[in-house]
């Protein structure tokens, strides 16, 4: 028997009001694992796009600057 039919099994012995409650923690649970999931996307997007950046040469010096604010 699969995981998921044994949690169905247990499921269905349950008060329907119980069974309410496991339906929410099921929602929460995935709503959770999505935003893990795009953290860790994010995260990993972001060290791949800045890896190795402080290898790179500088190409541009203050005395580059022609005009200056203040």
């Amino acid at each position: 028997m699969t995981l998921d039919e044994k949690i169905h099994q247990y499921a269905q012995r349950l008060p329907y009001s119980f069974q309410e409650e496991v339906f929410d923690f099921v929602q929460f649970l995935l709503l959770k694992a999505e935003q893990q999931e795009k953290q860790d996307f994010e995260s990993l997007s972001l060290s791949n796009a800045m890896r190795d950046m402080e290898d790179e040469p500088d190409l541009y010096s203050l005395s580059d600057i022609r005009t200056t604010f203040s």
